[in-house]
């Protein structure tokens, strides 16, 4: 189950809906972006993505007024890493949770290469 936020007494150890949305849109961009990946040959080694939101409160509530993704993608070759970039916008508009929210979905990518 999850709890509201810890600013509203929620349980810290449990995720909150602001969370769970944040959550939603990192997973559905990651899914459509290896997707397009592995249609244009681009091997990922590893995925990883820490997005975060601004909140605009006010009394009795608020809402998002952005979020920020921030994958950080390793492809297996040197070759791969223009099109890993280039990826990420066909990725961004196959997802349908960031069509349907009422604020805008930034990517700050950063691509880098497998140690051989």
């Amino acid at each position: 189950p999850g709890a509201s936020a810890p600013m509203y007494r929620g349980d810290r150890a449990r995720w909150n809906p602001e969370q769970l949305l944040l959550a939603s849109l990192a997973q559905c961009h990651m899914l459509s972006y290896l997707h397009q990946c592995a249609d244009s040959g681009v091997v990922v080694t590893a995925y990883e993505d820490e997005p975060v939101g601004d909140l605009a409160t006010r009394a009795g509530g608020g809402r998002f007024t952005e979020a920020v993704l921030r994958p950080r993608v390793e492809v297996a070759g040197e070759e791969m890493l223009e099109e890993a970039r280039r990826l990420h916008a066909p990725a961004s508009e196959a997802c349908f949770i960031a069509a349907s929210v009422a604020f805008p979905v930034r990517h700050e990518p950063t691509i880098t290469v497998r140690p051989s």
